[in-house]
């Protein structure tokens, strides 16, 4: 699975081969990056893609010193299921 980052359409891609398996959007404001939903194709449903784009979208955020407002439902079960990430997320 390749994830790649385009920031010019404010996404998160995933790919098998060249096939797009699903996205996810987000925004950045002010040292902020808010992870607004996730998407997987059909075909790809139950083989970690959000997983792997959540934790794509995480990593890089740590990387980069920004917070992260996990609007998604999905990204917000991910940092509850992985509790290293907790710290990466604004208080509000």
């Amino acid at each position: 699975m390749q994830i790649e980052r385009d920031d010019a359409r404010q996404r998160y891609v995933a790919s098998d081969d060249g096939t797009p398996a699903g996205e996810l959007t987000f925004e950045v404001e002010e040292g902020t990056i808010r992870l607004l939903h996730t998407g997987v194709a059909p075909d790809a449903e139950g083989q970690g893609v959000g997983s792997d784009l959540a934790r794509r979208a995480l990593d890089d955020a740590r990387r980069d010193g920004v917070r992260v407002d996990p609007r998604c439902e999905f990204v917000a079960g991910f940092i509850d299921r992985n509790p290293e990430y907790a710290g990466l997320v604004q208080d509000r």
